[in-house]
This record gives structure tokens, C-alpha cells and sequence, in this order.
């Protein structure tokens, strides 16, 4: 992403806030939105995060009950459908639009071929900023650098996090070009920890191990392996469906037979942690260093298991 060539460092729902932020003073600054009219949009089944802007943005209950009122100028659209966003982008007090390339909290969904691309091209034409949420999704997790490299778009508002501090320090950021990011002036925005030298110095390190170690090559082939070896030999009575990208993956579980979180269990028993994302989904996101010896045992083990559900 090297010609965004500003960021701003903060804890994960903190960068997405800061996107949301950048998207709405733009609309105003930039775009000349009449005064506390600006509108962001979002998706069905999204997740950011737990402050009281992310459960504004979302739809599901979980998230947001209990915690009203919600902050106006939110709406959601339909995930993967390019229709429904140009409808809403129709709307010339809408100044941004936050989507995942992929979603993680939903359980690994991935969008139709071509719909991150449709995104790209909406969002231009009616000048609304494109944020692309890559806090579960970038730094290689998904087989690429980035999961919009896949269609080989540039949002206007990248959001990192997660991964991009090593496993070592909590890190995220929101990066934009100086065209978008200016409309922050300073003494306009700030964090306590943003910034922080430590945190700065261990997402530029991660990077740079990231490139110099092919860790999203990697990815993208242990992924090929591991989803390959799942279709092969689960059985589809069970495991109704196998999907995602690089190392960011998911299995849904045919509730007949199991809840997703008894599964995860005996999982956990033959020593392979995993998460339910919902009822009947489990997603598996293994290290990037993960190789082919160890992508195959684990395979094995989720294979026995499910299967062993008969």
C-alpha cells in the first residue's frame, strides 16, 4: 500500500472508528455535505468491534442489544450485492462505505468474484470513500498481502489490526492518502496509545517479516492444502460447507449432528484449537508459519472428528 502514505496508530476498534471518523469530516470538508447530514454504510452480519459506534452498525443482536440509542447516520445494505449498494450510493449524503473483503466474524464469507471490484468502481463514480476493514483479513492472513489484492483494488480507507502486531504488542492502524487523511488537522483527533513508539516500531518489524519470510505465499498455499483435503474427505452429511481463503477458513457444521461449539471441544481434546463463529460454523485461522507437515495433521484432526459425528 505504499502510496498511502499516511496512518494513524491505535487499538482495533479504534481504527475503524478513526475510518468512520476520516469518512464522515471528508463529507463535509470535501464533499460539501450539508452540516450533520453525512451517512455511512455498512453490511448485514458486519463486525468491528464492541464500542458504541460498532454496535450502531450492526445487525446483530448480540452486538447491539441493550445498548441504545444508536448513533444516527448508519445504515446497513446487503453483503455481496452491488444493486443494493448503488441504491444507497444514489443518496448524495453518504460519504463513506466500510465493508471486510471478507467476513470473519460471520464466518468466513466470501463475496461473488468481481463484487470488491464492483465496490471500487460504485464508490467512484458517486464519490464515496470505500473503507476496506482488514483488521481479520490483511497482512497475508487470507493468502494475499491483502484480501482486496485478489481483485486488485485500492480502497481509499485501508483499516489494519490483529496481525499487524506480530503476536507481540496490540496494533492497528488507518492508513489513507494525504487527500483523504488531511482533513485531520491536528489537535483534531487523537488516542492515548496511538502513535506509541513501541507499537509503531512493532507493526513497521511485522511488515517487513512478513515480505522478507513469504508468509502470504504461505497462506495461500497451506490454505489450497488444507480446504483441498477437507472437500476431500468430509463427509457432506456433516460438513455441509468448506470456505475461505489462504489461512482464513471455515467449516459449516450440519446441526442434525453437532452444535459448532461441542465440536470445537472435542477438537480442543485431540489438541486443535479452533472457534465457533456461530451455532453451526467453526473457523480455523492457523499461524502463517504453519507448514505443510503441521497443515496436514491438523486436517486429519478435524477430518477424524467430524466425521467420527456419525
Amino acid at each position: 500500500m505504499n502510496i498511502h502514505n499516511r496512518i494513524y496508530e491505535f487499538p482495533g476498534v479504534e481504527a475503524c472508528e478513526t475510518a468512520v471518523k476520516i469518512a464522515r469530516k471528508w463529507g463535509y470538508y470535501t464533499k460539501k455535505i450539508a452540516k450533520n447530514e453525512a451517512k455511512v454504510l455498512f453490511v448485514t452480519n458486519n463486525f468491528w468491534g464492541r464500542s458504541i459506534a460498532a454496535c450502531s452498525a450492526s445487525t446483530d443482536p448480540e452486538c447491539f442489544e441493550g445498548y441504545g440509542p444508536f448513533l444516527p447516520g448508519f445504515q446497513c445494505i446487503p453483503f455481496d450485492d452491488l444493486t443494493a449498494l448503488e441504491i444507497a450510493l444514489q443518496d448524495p449524503q453518504v460519504c463513506g462505505f466500510m465493508v471486510e473483503p471478507i467476513q470473519g466474524e460471520n464466518g468466513v464469507v466470501v463475496p461473488s468474484e468481481g463484487y470488491l471490484k464492483g465496490v471500487r468502481s460504485l464508490c467512484s463514480k458517486y464519490n464515496v470513500l470505500w473503507i476496506a476493514d482488514e483488521v481479520q483479513t490483511g497482512m497475508g492472513r487470507t493468502g494475499k498481502r491483502l484480501a482486496v489484492d485478489y481483485e486488485d483494488v485500492l480502497p481509499d480507507i485501508l483499516v489494519l489490526g490483529k496481525s499487524l502486531g506480530g503476536g507481540v504488542y496490540p496494533v492497528s492502524g488507518c492508513l489513507a492518502n494525504d487527500s483523504v487523511m488531511s482533513v485531520i488537522t491536528p489537535g483534531t483527533h487523537g488516542s492515548t496509545f496511538g502513535g506509541n513508539p513501541l507499537g509503531s516500531k512493532v507493526g513497521m518489524k511485522t511488515i517487513e517479516i512478513l515480505q522478507e519470510e513469504n508468509l502470504a505465499e504461505n497462506s495461500y498455499k497451506m490454505g489450497q492444502i488444507f480446504r483441498q483435503a477437507l472437500d476431500d474427505r468430509l463427509d457432506k452429511k456433516i460438513a455441509i460447507n468448506v470456505r475461505g481463503k489462504g489461512l482464513l477458513n471455515a467449516v459449516v457444521i450440519n446441526r442434525n449432528y453437532a452444535q459448532a461449539r461441542d465440536v470445537c471441544i472435542k477438537l480442543k481434546e485431540r489438541g486443535l484449537i479452533s472457534k465457533q463463529t456461530r451455532e453451526d460454523i467453526i473457523r480455523f485461522s492457523p499461524p502463517l508459519v504453519i507448514n505443510e507437515e503441521q497443515i496436514r495433521e491438523s486436517a486429519e484432526i478435524i477430518i477424524n472428528t467430524i466425521n467420527g459425528l456419525m
